[in-house]
C-alpha cells in the first residue's frame, strides 16, 4: 500500500552479572420561558451568583433534533424546580458539562497570534452533531439536586464529576464511536520510561475494547536494545516528505494492529540512536526538539495518508497529544491545517503527564517549525528577570506545551488533585495563569493500571500468589522477600518499602533525612531505585550501617519491584508532587498499605484510614500525611506501624479495602469518553 504526500536493567549494590541478573548485597435543565436566543436554566441556590458580573449573552442553540422550544421543556421536569424566590441563572449549554459550572460564558483565554493578544468568546454553541443523548443528558442534570441543596457551592473544577463509570455489560460498548489518535514520545511495551508509556500503552485498547476506532503514534526507536520489540510492525511503503528545520525530511511509516489498536511507528535516522528516548548517559539529545516536532508533523499527516484497514481515519478525529513532545498537534492543526479547511471537524485534547516538562527552547528556532510567521504568539514564551542568565538575556523562548494549552480544545490531567495543582502558582510552573484562563475546560481522569500485569492471583514474579479471599499467600511473600534480602524472617515485624526513581520529586532526601530515627524502631526496610549519585551512595552507606534492617538496589528490575510491592507491608511515597502516580495503585491491589504525601494523584487515591467510619467498621485505604516534613512523614508511618501491631483486624480491612478498588483502564476510558463527547460538541477553540 504505496503512498507519498507532501506535507508539512539495574545494578546491586555490590555486583551485577552482565546478563543483569544481580544479587542483593551480602553486607546484609430546567428552563424559564425565555426565547430560544436566551435560554437559561434556571436552578434554586441561596447563594450569591459567581458569574453576575460575566457576560450575560447567551448564543442560539444551533440543532435541528431539538424540536422543543426551551419554554416547553420544563413541563417534563419537577415543578419544584420552579418554586421559591432565589434562582441562579446558568446558561443552556453549561450543563452539557455536567458540573463544570464555569463553561459556557466568556472565555477570557489569551490567545496570541500575530505578536498581539485577542481575546477569544467560547460560550459553547451547539454543533449540528448534538445527539438526542446528550440532550437526555442536559434534562437529567437539570434534575440533579442545586449545589445549595447539597450543602455549598463547589467551584466547577473542584465539583468537576465525569460519566457514571459503573460498567455493567449493556454499558461496556460505546453509543458514539470516535476515530482517536494518540500521539506520544513513548509508549508500553514498545518503549518506556515512565508513567506516560504505561498510559498510551494500555488506554488506547480500553477505548478500542469499547468500539472506537483508535491510533497510537510514536517514534520507531532503533537503540540496539529493545529493537525486537518493534519486530511486529511492518512497513507500510508509505513515505512522507515533512519540511521543518530548513529541510525536507522523508519519513516512514511502521504499522502493527494488536488488541483493537492500530500501532503506528514513525521511522527516521533521528530515533536510531543509544539511550532511552530522551537522552543517554550524557544526558537529554540535543536534537529533541527537531525529533519531537517531526513527529508531531507525521501524526497529522497519518490520518490522512495510512489506509490501515483499508481507509484512512480521516478528518474527523480526536487528537490526543501527550505531554510537550506532542505539543504542537494542536497548534498545526490550528495553524497550518485549519485555514485550508482540513481538520474543520477534528479537536485536540492535551493530555499533562507531568506539567515541569514544558519544551522550552531558544525563540530564534520557531522559524525551524515549519508553523506559519504568524503563529509565534501561541509558543511565545518570557523568562522573568530573575531567571535570565545574565543582563542583556531578554528572556525569549518558544514553549511547546504552552502552544498546546492556549490551542487545544480541552485539557486533561492525571488526575482529579493534579488537575487542581496546575492551576496553582506552587504547582503551575510558570504557566499557572494561563491554565487558570482555561479551567472551564480542564479536567482530571485518574489513571488506570494494567490489572493482568499487576495481579497477585496469577503474578508470575511472586513467590506465591493470593486473592481477596485468601491472603494466606501474601505473608508467603513477605518471607520469601525477607529471605532474598537476607534479613530475618520475622512475620510480626513490619516491613516499608520505596519504589521510585531517586530524584528530588519522589522524595528520599526526605527517607534520607527520617532514617536515623526511624531505624531506632523495630522496623525493616528495603528501597529500590536510581538517579541522583548522592542518594545512591547514601543508599549504601545506609545498607552497610543498619545491617540488620535496610536494604537497598541501585537501578530497577521489574521483576523485584512486583516482590517489594507483594512483600511488604507498607508502601511509602513521600513525593513532593505526584501528577498521578502509580505504585500506591500497584501496592493496593496487592494488599500492601500505601503512606503518601498528600499531593495530587496521590490524594485522590488513598483515602485516610478512619476506624470509627462506617459504623464501627473502619474507612480508608492507607495514610496520607502533609505538609511533606520529616516528623509528619514519621507520625503517619508510626500511626500505621501500630496499627499494623495493635489492630489486626482494622489492617485487614485496610488491606481488603484497597485489594477491591477499581484500579482498571475501564473507568478511566468511560471517562475519558465524555471529553470527548465534550470536544464535539463546541466548534474548534482555535
Amino acid at each position: 500500500m504505496g503512498c507519498r504526500s507532501e506535507g508539512g536493567q539495574g545494578t546491586w549494590l555490590r555486583q551485577l552479572g552482565s546478563g543483569g541478573v544481580g544479587s542483593w548485597s551480602s553486607s546484609k435543565a430546567g428552563v424559564s420561558s425565555c426565547s430560544i436566543a436566551c435560554s437559561r436554566i434556571h436552578r434554586r441556590t441561596t447563594q450569591p451568583n459567581p458569574r453576575a458580573s460575566l457576560p450575560r449573552k447567551i448564543p442560539s442553540l444551533h440543532h435541528s433534533g431539538l424540536t422543543a422550544s426551551c419554554a416547553e421543556l420544563p413541563a417534563a421536569l419537577p415543578s419544584s424546580e420552579f418554586s421559591g424566590s432565589s434562582y441562579r441563572a446558568v446558561p443552556m449549554c453549561i450543563l452539557v458539562e455536567k458540573q463544570h459550572q464555569l463553561r459556557g460564558f466568556a472565555s477570557t483565554t489569551p490567545y496570541l497570534t500575530g505578536g498581539q493578544q485577542r481575546r477569544r468568546k467560547n460560550y459553547g454553541i451547539f454543533s449540528s452533531e448534538l445527539s438526542n443523548t446528550a440532550v437526555e443528558r442536559l434534562l437529567e442534570f437539570a434534575r440533579e439536586p442545586a449545589p445549595s441543596e447539597q450543602g455549598q457551592l463547589i467551584s466547577g473544577l473542584q465539583s468537576a464529576e465525569l460519566a457514571r463509570s459503573d460498567l455493567e455489560e449493556g454499558n461496556r460498548r460505546t453509543k458514539i464511536p470516535f476515530n482517536i489518535i494518540f500521539v506520544t514520545a513513548e509508549v508500553a511495551p514498545y518503549s518506556k520510561t515512565g508513567g506516560l508509556g504505561d498510559v498510551c500503552g494500555s488506554l488506547p485498547i480500553a477505548l478500542a475494547a469499547r468500539g472506537h476506532r483508535v491510533m497510537v503514534i510514536s517514534p520507531r526507536y532503533m537503540n540496539g536494545v529493545t529493537d525486537a520489540k518493534f519486530a511486529g510492525a511492518f512497513d507500510t511503503q508509505c513515505r512522507i516528505k515533512i519540511g521543518c528545520f530548513e529541510a525536507e525530511h522523508e519519513v516512514a511509516f511502521f504499522h502493527e494492529f494488536r488488541a483493537g489498536v492500530d500501532w503506528v511507528f514513525v521511522d527516521h535516522p533521528s530515533y536510531h540512536r543509544p539511550g532511552t528516548p530522551y537522552g543517554d548517559t550524557r544526558g537529554a539529545f540535543d536534537d529533541n526538539q527537531f525529533r519531537f516536532t517531526l513527529l508531531c508533523h507525521a501524526a497529522c499527516e497519518a490520518p490522512l495518508v495510512l489506509p490501515l484497514g483499508g481507509f484512512t481515519y480521516g478528518e474527523k478525529c480526536i487528537f490526543v497529544a501527550n505531554d510537550w513532545h506532542a505539543g504542537l498537534v494542536p497548534v498545526l492543526l490550528a495553524a497550518k491545517y485549519r485555514r485550508f479547511r482540513v481538520y474543520k471537524d477534528a479537536r485536540s485534547i492535551l493530555a499533562i503527564h507531568n506539567l515541569a516538562h514544558q519544551g522550552v527552547e531558544p525563540a530564534t528556532t520557531y522559524s525551524k517549525l515549519g508553523l506559519p510567521g504568524d503563529w509565534y504568539g501561541a509558543l511565545e514564551w518570557v523568562f522573568p528577570t530573575w531567571a535570565r542568565k545574565h543582563a542583556l538575556d531578554k528572556g525569549e523562548a518558544v514553549n511547546h506545551l504552552k502552544g498546546a494549552i492556549v490551542t487545544s480544545d480541552r485539557i486533561v490531567t492525571v488526575s482529579q488533585g493534579y488537575a487542581w495543582e496546575v492551576t496553582t502558582v506552587e504547582g503551575g510552573w510558570g504557566l499557572d495563569g494561563l491554565l487558570r484562563s482555561r479551567i472551564a475546560v480542564i479536567n482530571g481522569i485518574t489513571n488506570g493500571v494494567d490489572v493482568d500485569d499487576w495481579n497477585p492471583m496469577t503474578d508470575k514474579h511472586i513467590a506465591a500468589q493470593y486473592t481477596l479471599d485468601d491472603l494466606s499467600g501474601k505473608a508467603e511473600c513477605k518471607a520469601a522477600l525477607q529471605k532474598e534480602l537476607g534479613l530475618a524472617v520475622r512475620p510480626e515485624v513490619p516491613l516499608v518499602g520505596f519504589i521510585g526513581r531517586l530524584d528530588y520529586q519522589k522524595g528520599p532526601d526526605v527517607i534520607q533525612a527520617a532514617l536515623p530515627e526511624f531505624m531506632q524502631d523495630d522496623v525493616q526496610m528495603v528501597m529500590l531505585g536510581s538517579g541522583d549519585p548522592q542518594i545512591e551512595s547514601w543508599m549504601k552507606w545506609a545498607e552497610a550501617t543498619y545491617k540488620d534492617k535496610f536494604r537497598g538496589w541501585v537501578g530497577f528490575s521489574v521483576p523485584v519491584a512486583h516482590r517489594i510491592t507483594a512483600g511488604c507491608d507498607i508502601l511509602l511515597m513521600p513525593s513532593r508532587f505526584e501528577p498521578c502516580g502509580l505504585n500506591q495503585l500497584y501496592g493496593m491491589r496487592y494488599g500492601t498499605v500505601p503512606v503518601v504525601h498528600s499531593t495530587g494523584g496521590l490524594r485522590d487515591t488513598v483515602e485516610d484510614f478512619n476506624p470509627f467510619a462506617n459504623a464501627g467498621k473502619g474507612g480508608g485505604t492507607g495514610w496520607t500525611f502533609s505538609p511533606l516534613s520529616k516528623e509528619a512523614m514519621l507520625g503517619a508511618l508510626w500511626t500505621s506501624i501500630q496499627t499494623y501491631r495493635e489492630h489486626k483486624a482494622s489492617w485487614q480491612g485496610i488491606m481488603r479495602r484497597g485489594m477491591e478498588q477499581d484500579v482498571s483502564w475501564d473507568r478511566a476510558a468511560l471517562q475519558y469518553e465524555q471529553i470527548f463527547e465534550w470536544s464535539s460538541i463546541d466548534p474548534p477553540y482555535a
